[in-house]
């Protein structure tokens, strides 16, 4: 793909491939096709939130050493 894949346009095209398996009508090799190509779009999708995940939240150690979660604060502050 020569367009840059966001997690939207990932999560579009995994509904489009979910839509064309769940028809059932495709060729065995195009049916595998799909599924590789929507699992590689579920790691891409994981990978997005985890870095989103951290931006959202970090954590810091207490007085204790246990970790406590601390709200996002925007780089622009």
């Amino acid at each position: 793909m020569n367009e840059e894949l966001t997690f939207e346009k990932s999560m579009a095209r995994l509904e489009e491939i979910v839509k064309l398996l769940e028809r059932g009508d495709a060729p065995l090799d195009t049916s595998l096709k799909l599924f590789e190509e929507g699992t590689m779009l579920i790691r891409c999708c994981g990978e997005y939130l985890d870095r989103a995940e951290q931006k959202v939240v970090r954590l810091m150690k207490s007085e204790n050493g246990e970790p406590v979660e601390l709200p996002f604060e925007s780089e622009d502050n």
